[in-house]
């Protein structure tokens, strides 16, 4: 009985797929936490634990029914994954791919194609990871903005600031918006959360609207936070704490600050839903 038991746990199809999953997870996280930035750990941690959340929900109402040709392109994406996961540089495109073609994979191997529209939740969260600042800059590149932004604050605070393009001039010193500064990260991240409670709580039409766009802006106006903070740094010459907040620990203070401030205005927006 104990040799059938086994056997039967052995061909099980779901502990099967739970390992395929848990395994292309683990992969990911170990890279992007030897290679990645800071911010893509803490987002794909955040963006896993909701994917397994949901599927852990409807765990029972998935229909898992996969063919010949739907289970063979998924372990071809999987062994695109193992092969391509051996070499990654910390600015490789295929490190913000890979959770969307991990759970791609395990979809189809589960469901097949016909069945990819079960976990369109899952690879809508998934898919907020794969842009970064290079792209998103080709499409509208916000570094002015930024910028202005920038320099706007200062001048509020009482610094002799003035702009000049991409460039924030202090009478001492000055700091260059680059794409890769200009907030691109922290807004998607924001905006991938705010996905994440829209598809996880019951909100209204009205919600589902402006949740999205309250998460860029906060996103945005904690990002020109940064760079005053950084433009003021380098004005000081204090280029150990200008590294602080420009790549150091100091960046991911900035992205919890405004994931609790997303948080606080979701929870304000979903109260009165769960009042009715």
């Amino acid at each position: 009985m104990a040799a059938q038991n086994f056997s039967n746990s052995l061909f099980n199809d779901k502990l099967w797929l739970l390992g395929i999953g848990a395994g292309l997870i683990a992969i990911h996280l170990t890279i992007a936490d030897r290679v990645g930035p800071g911010e893509l750990l803490s987002a794909s941690l955040l963006y896993w634990s909701a994917v397994a959340y949901l599927i852990w929900q409807r765990r029972e109402r998935l229909e898992l029914e996969s063919g010949w040709f739907s289970t063979l392109l998924g372990l071809s994406l999987v062994s695109l994954i193992l092969i391509k996961s051996q070499a990654l540089g910390n600015a490789d495109f295929f490190l913000r791919l890979l959770p969307f073609l991990a759970a791609l994979a395990l979809a189809l191997i589960a469901s097949g194609i016909r069945g990819l529209k079960q976990y369109w939740q899952e690879l809508l969260i998934l898919s907020f990871l794969i842009p970064h600042s290079g792209l998103l800059s080709q499409i509208a590149d916000i570094s002015v903005s930024t910028a202005r932004s920038t320099t706007v604050l200062l001048w509020y605070l009482g610094f002799d600031v003035y702009r000049q393009g991409v460039y924030v001039i202090l009478p001492s010193g000055s700091v260059e918006v680059n794409p890769g500064c200009a907030g691109y990260s922290l807004m998607m991240q924001l905006l991938g959360t705010s996905v994440i409670f829209l598809v996880m709580f019951p909100t209204g039409w009205l919600q589902k609207i402006f949740l999205p766009i309250a998460a860029v802006m906060f996103g945005f106006l904690v990002n020109t936070v940064r760079v005053s903070i950084m433009a003021v740094l380098a004005a000081s010459g204090n280029q150990t704490a200008f590294e602080y907040w420009h790549v150091g620990d100091g960046s991911l203070i900035f992205s919890a600050i405004s994931i609790t401030l997303l948080g606080l205005f979701c929870f304000l927006t979903l109260q009165p839903e769960y009042e009715k």
